[in-house]
Protein backbone atom coordinates (compact mmCIF):
# COMPACT_ATOMS: atom_id res chain seq x y z
CA UNK A 1 0.00 0.00 0.00
CA UNK A 2 1.27 3.77 -0.74
CA UNK A 3 1.73 5.74 2.04
CA UNK A 4 1.50 9.77 2.43
CA UNK A 5 4.85 10.89 1.35
CA UNK A 6 5.10 7.99 -1.27
CA UNK A 7 5.97 8.63 -4.88
CA UNK A 8 3.50 7.67 -6.89
CA UNK A 9 4.33 4.65 -9.08
CA UNK A 10 5.22 4.98 -12.67
CA UNK A 11 2.03 4.59 -15.63
CA UNK A 12 0.91 4.21 -18.95
CA UNK A 13 -2.40 4.20 -19.12
CA UNK A 14 -5.06 4.94 -22.12
CA UNK A 15 -8.33 7.73 -21.38
CA UNK A 16 -11.31 7.29 -22.95
CA UNK A 17 -10.39 8.69 -26.12
CA UNK A 18 -7.13 6.64 -26.21
CA UNK A 19 -4.64 9.20 -25.11
CA UNK A 20 -1.89 8.21 -23.42
CA UNK A 21 -1.67 9.24 -20.03
CA UNK A 22 1.64 8.54 -17.90
CA UNK A 23 2.98 10.05 -14.36
CA UNK A 24 4.42 12.84 -16.16
CA UNK A 25 1.18 13.94 -15.96
CA UNK A 26 1.25 13.81 -12.50
CA UNK A 27 4.43 16.60 -11.83
CA UNK A 28 3.83 19.91 -10.86
CA UNK A 29 0.81 19.19 -10.47
CA UNK A 30 -2.35 18.92 -8.03
CA UNK A 31 -4.50 15.52 -8.95
CA UNK A 32 -7.25 13.37 -7.49
CA UNK A 33 -6.85 10.55 -8.53
CA UNK A 34 -10.23 7.90 -7.85
CA UNK A 35 -9.75 4.24 -8.39
CA UNK A 36 -13.39 2.90 -8.67
CA UNK A 37 -14.63 -1.20 -9.99
CA UNK A 38 -16.55 -1.10 -12.93
CA UNK A 39 -18.12 1.69 -14.96
CA UNK A 40 -22.66 1.22 -14.81
CA UNK A 41 -22.28 0.07 -11.43
CA UNK A 42 -24.59 2.21 -8.94
CA UNK A 43 -21.39 3.52 -7.06
CA UNK A 44 -19.12 4.18 -9.20
CA UNK A 45 -21.75 5.92 -11.19
CA UNK A 46 -22.88 7.90 -8.21
CA UNK A 47 -19.31 8.75 -7.32
CA UNK A 48 -18.33 9.61 -10.85
CA UNK A 49 -21.13 12.03 -10.85
CA UNK A 50 -20.40 13.60 -7.74
CA UNK A 51 -16.58 14.49 -9.47
CA UNK A 52 -18.52 15.54 -12.32
CA UNK A 53 -20.84 18.22 -10.00
CA UNK A 54 -18.41 19.28 -8.04
CA UNK A 55 -15.64 19.74 -10.86
CA UNK A 56 -15.71 23.40 -10.95
CA UNK A 57 -14.93 23.43 -7.55
CA UNK A 58 -11.75 20.96 -7.68
CA UNK A 59 -10.44 23.61 -10.80
CA UNK A 60 -10.60 26.68 -8.86
CA UNK A 61 -8.30 25.03 -6.14
CA UNK A 62 -6.02 23.95 -8.91
CA UNK A 63 -6.69 20.36 -8.96
CA UNK A 64 -7.35 17.93 -12.06
CA UNK A 65 -9.33 14.89 -11.19
CA UNK A 66 -9.11 11.43 -13.45
CA UNK A 67 -10.88 8.20 -12.88
CA UNK A 68 -9.18 4.85 -13.07
CA UNK A 69 -10.95 1.50 -13.55
CA UNK A 70 -9.76 -1.74 -15.21
CA UNK A 71 -13.01 -0.98 -17.33
CA UNK A 72 -11.49 -0.94 -21.31
CA UNK A 73 -11.67 2.39 -23.39
CA UNK A 74 -14.91 1.81 -25.16
CA UNK A 75 -17.10 1.25 -21.48
CA UNK A 76 -15.05 4.14 -20.11
CA UNK A 77 -16.13 6.20 -23.55
CA UNK A 78 -20.16 5.05 -22.92
CA UNK A 79 -20.03 5.71 -19.20
CA UNK A 80 -18.55 9.29 -20.22
CA UNK A 81 -20.68 10.11 -22.51
CA UNK A 82 -23.95 8.73 -20.60
CA UNK A 83 -23.54 10.56 -18.01
CA UNK A 84 -21.23 13.60 -19.02
CA UNK A 85 -18.26 13.19 -17.35
CA UNK A 86 -15.84 16.30 -17.66
CA UNK A 87 -13.14 14.69 -16.53
CA UNK A 88 -10.99 11.90 -17.78
CA UNK A 89 -11.34 8.30 -17.35
CA UNK A 90 -8.24 5.89 -17.57
CA UNK A 91 -8.23 2.30 -18.87
CA UNK A 92 -6.09 0.19 -16.15
CA UNK A 93 -6.28 -3.08 -17.54
CA UNK A 94 -4.83 -6.03 -16.49
CA UNK A 95 -4.74 -3.74 -12.91
CA UNK A 96 -1.16 -2.98 -13.20
CA UNK A 97 -1.66 0.71 -11.99
CA UNK A 98 -3.86 -1.15 -8.87
CA UNK A 99 -1.69 -3.41 -7.98
CA UNK A 100 1.12 -1.80 -7.76
CA UNK A 101 -0.79 0.44 -5.60
CA UNK A 102 -1.75 -2.47 -3.23
CA UNK A 103 -5.40 -1.51 -4.61
CA UNK A 104 -6.07 -5.18 -6.48
CA UNK A 105 -6.94 -8.21 -4.51
CA UNK A 106 -10.01 -9.85 -2.95
CA UNK A 107 -13.01 -7.80 -1.89
CA UNK A 108 -16.12 -8.77 -0.55
CA UNK A 109 -19.55 -6.86 -1.45
CA UNK A 110 -22.72 -8.19 0.19
CA UNK A 111 -20.90 -11.23 1.42
CA UNK A 112 -20.03 -11.79 -2.11
CA UNK A 113 -16.02 -12.64 -2.52
CA UNK A 114 -14.43 -11.58 -5.79
CA UNK A 115 -11.05 -10.31 -7.33
CA UNK A 116 -11.13 -6.76 -8.08
CA UNK A 117 -9.94 -2.72 -6.94
CA UNK A 118 -10.86 -1.15 -3.86
CA UNK A 119 -12.06 2.25 -4.04
CA UNK A 120 -9.91 4.39 -2.99
CA UNK A 121 -8.90 8.08 -3.62
CA UNK A 122 -5.12 9.97 -3.91
CA UNK A 123 -4.58 13.19 -3.61
CA UNK A 124 -1.50 13.71 -5.48
CA UNK A 125 1.24 16.85 -4.95
CA UNK A 126 3.55 16.66 -8.00
CA UNK A 127 3.68 12.92 -7.77
CA UNK A 128 3.64 12.36 -4.35
CA UNK A 129 1.06 11.26 -2.38
CA UNK A 130 -0.76 13.90 -0.33
CA UNK A 131 -3.58 12.28 0.86
CA UNK A 132 -5.45 9.05 0.72
CA UNK A 133 -8.65 7.76 1.80
CA UNK A 134 -9.65 4.47 1.58
CA UNK A 135 -12.20 1.56 1.52
CA UNK A 136 -14.67 5.20 0.56
CA UNK A 137 -18.32 5.54 1.33
CA UNK A 138 -19.28 7.41 -1.87
CA UNK A 139 -21.68 9.61 -0.30
CA UNK A 140 -20.31 12.80 0.96
CA UNK A 141 -16.74 11.98 -0.47
CA UNK A 142 -16.28 14.33 -2.92
CA UNK A 143 -17.07 16.96 -0.26
CA UNK A 144 -13.94 15.55 1.87
CA UNK A 145 -11.76 15.45 -0.96
CA UNK A 146 -12.30 18.61 -1.46
CA UNK A 147 -11.89 19.79 2.18
CA UNK A 148 -8.76 17.99 2.35
CA UNK A 149 -7.15 19.73 -0.96
CA UNK A 150 -3.84 20.81 -0.46
CA UNK A 151 -3.27 24.89 -1.97
CA UNK A 152 -2.07 24.50 -5.59
CA UNK A 153 1.60 23.85 -5.95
Amino acid sequence: MLKVGDLFPPFKLIDERGEMITEAALKGALVVLFFYPKDETPGCTKEACAFRDGLDAFTERGARVMGVSPDDQVSHWGFKQKYKLNFPLLTDHGHALASACGLWGEQVVYGHRFEGVSRTTYVLVDGRVAVIFEDVDVTAHVERVLAALPLAP
